[in-house]
């Protein structure tokens, strides 16, 4: 359960995100601090969506190829190509950020005329690694039992895989599952609503004992209120009292249904299933072999008075006299849990007519849907990318599934690396270094490689974007800025560019994106010639293994890296360097 719990904590824990968000609001202000943290986009695509949007796939979307300077050519056909490429894959995929591709395709896209499903998993990469493949069977005289795929050492059973009749995939749904209460508190007692009435409580008190090898033991006494334990003092300076809420604390939160998910055998038993699943949120898709394919939204996510939180809730009184937990001018008992989403009500769809369903951590939930999940969703482009490369094609064979799991192809870095050129042809004042990052930039054809001048530019510019941009409102409090789909504010900014976010001493945005360039060449150490720069050289994967890096003489032993990597957090192939 422990190692349950931490796969939970890895892809659904975002209360630090409200804190950050109620901080940023407060010194910027809610106009400006909505173009910050937007909820889902125009490029976005649910699954469950039939109906044709602005981004819907177009039949005729060029092919991107993989990235050749690390996993080599594969030809469609080639069997010994798919393996090379996946040895190429796992000597060369490092550091993948949280954040997952999965899609299933009907008979009609296949080669094989049967349903296809890919699945990738992105967790962070380390020694030893998270994932562990294995096959189980049994035989006797019962039913037989046989599932393939990865597990969690830890976990019983097949986390994703496939059994003789089903394979099923998991992405992280990121939904809403905490909430923070700002709590009212006096003499060792909090404030509470009982049937309409303040009442005041007890705080709960749990004694923890952390016995510290080599030094004394190390006593904590825990607050409790009836939200959750008080998380105030992981928070430095913070003076209130503030509890936490989450879906892991509820006692309906229990059990793992890895037996029930291995043996089934249909939409119906893989439903059924599911429908006791917790946490993590994720996104699931199917593949049968009938031909069937699906996605069903799963875990158990709160139902709220006056809807989702996006910042921390405060206890306030309502005019009239009613108390309970609410921001000014909300309805009493705004933020407090009813109970949970039922299963029925979350995202599902069997057999779409396209006969795609494909997930990237992305809006899954249409527009107007009465449960939206979440405020917070990934950036929109892999599942954008996924469904453009899909949508249209036929005859698709597992090569290549593996392809797009590893494509490098990023349609909106290109796009901002046009505007980024424009901007430095347009400056009131440039230099022969920026000119010479405009040529790469309106030349480039938009792949994360490693050996891609452009590709390093672009990423430069990009980090050097936010510091940029937030510094001048919120000082050096910009750093506190964390949102899942910041890439796509970024986006909306340096393309629509507004003048509320003009910083003084800029007098066009032009000038600004040019500086912006100009300061990432800086900070990333860039070359005199921008043309032998490679993106490869500063986005790189280290890693160490946990205990016996901190060993004298160890640390070398045990690492590897560092290893130049292509792709980033835009591209389907999403990796996170350093």
């Amino acid at each position: 359960m422990l190692v349950a719990l931490s796969m939970a904590q890895m892809l659904d824990e975002r209360w630090q995100d409200k804190i950050a968000r109620e901080q940023v609001t407060a010194r910027l202000g809610p106009t400006l601090a909505a173009d910050l943290y937007p909820t889902g986009s125009f490029r976005d695509h649910p699954p469950v969506t039939s109906e044709p949007g602005i981004s819907d796939p177009q039949p005729n979307i060029p092919d991107v190829p993989l990235d050749e300077s690390q996993v080599g050519r594969l030809p469609a056909s080639d069997l010994r190509g798919l393996q090379e490429l996946v040895a190429g894959v796992r000597r060369a995929c490092a550091d993948c950020v949280p954040g997952s591709n999965n899609w299933a395709v009907s008979g009609a896209h296949t080669a094989s005329g049967r349903a296809m499903l890919s699945n990738d998993m992105h967790l962070g990469h380390g020694i030893p690694e998270i994932w562990y493949e294995t096959e189980l069977a049994s035989h006797g005289a019962g039913a037989g039992f046989h599932a393939a795929g990865v597990t969690v050492p830890g976990l019983p059973f097949i986390t994703v895989g496939h059994n003789d009749h089903i394979a099923w995939g998991f992405t992280a749904l990121g939904g809403d599952v905490e909430d923070v209460y700002e709590e009212q508190v006096s003499d060792g007692q909090y404030k509470s609503v009982v049937n309409g009435s303040e009442v005041w409580k007890p705080l709960e008190h749990t004694r923890e004992v952390i016995h510290v090898r080599g030094g004394a033991d190390v006593t904590l006494d825990l607050e409790r209120t009836e939200h959750g334990p008080v998380i105030t003092a992981l928070l430095a300076h913070e003076q209130r009292t503030l509890s936490l809420r989450w879906t892991v604390y509820d006692p309906r939160a229990n059990g793992l249904p890895l037996y029930a998910l291995n043996t089934a055998s249909d939409w119906t038993s893989f439903r059924a299933a599911l429908a006791s699943w917790w946490e993590p949120t994720l996104n699931a898709v199917y593949a049968d072999d009938q031909g069937h394919i699906g996605y069903q939204a799963i875990g158990m996510i709160a139902e709220r008075v006056g809807g989702l939180q996006g910042v921390p809730v405060p206890f306030a009184r309502q005019p009239g006299g009613v108390a309970g937990l609410a921001a000014p001018g909300q309805p009493a008992g705004t933020g407090e849990w009813t109970g949970f989403i039922l299963f029925e009500q979350l995202p599902s769809t069997l057999d779409p007519p396209g006969g795609i369903v494909a997930t990237a951590n992305a809006r899954v939930t249409p527009d107007g849907d009465p449960y939206p999940l979440t405020l917070e969703w990934a950036n929109p482009y892999r599942n954008e990318r996924i469904w453009k490369w899909l949508a249209g094609r036929q005859g698709l064979t597992a090569a290549d599934m593996l392809r797009l799991q590893n494509d490098v192809y990023s349609e909106v870095n290109q796009q901002l690396g046009y505007r980024f050129a424009y901007a430095i042809d347009h400056a009131s004042r440039n230099t022969p270094r920026l000119r010479a990052a405009a040529d790469l930039l309106r030349n480039w054809d938009g792949r994360m490689t490693v050996d891609s001048p452009a590709a390093a530019v672009l990423d430069a510019a990009k980090n050097a974007f936010w510091p940029a941009v937030l510094r001048p409102k919120l000082g050096n409090a910009w750093q506190v800025y964390s949102w899942s789909e910041s890439d796509y504010a970024r986006e909306q900014l340096v393309m629509d560019a507004p003048a509320a976010w003009l910083p003084s001493g800029y007098k066009t945005w032009d000038d600004l994106l040019a500086a912006v360039v100009s300061d990432g060449l800086d900070q990333a150490h860039a070359p005199s010639a921008l043309g032998r720069w490679k993106f490869g050289e500063t986005h790189t994967i280290a890693i160490e293994h946990p205990l016996f890096s901190l060993l004298p003489g160890f640390k070398r032993m045990s690492s590897v890296g560092p290893f130049p990597q292509s792709g980033d957090t835009t591209t389907v192939k999403q990796v996170k360097g350093t």
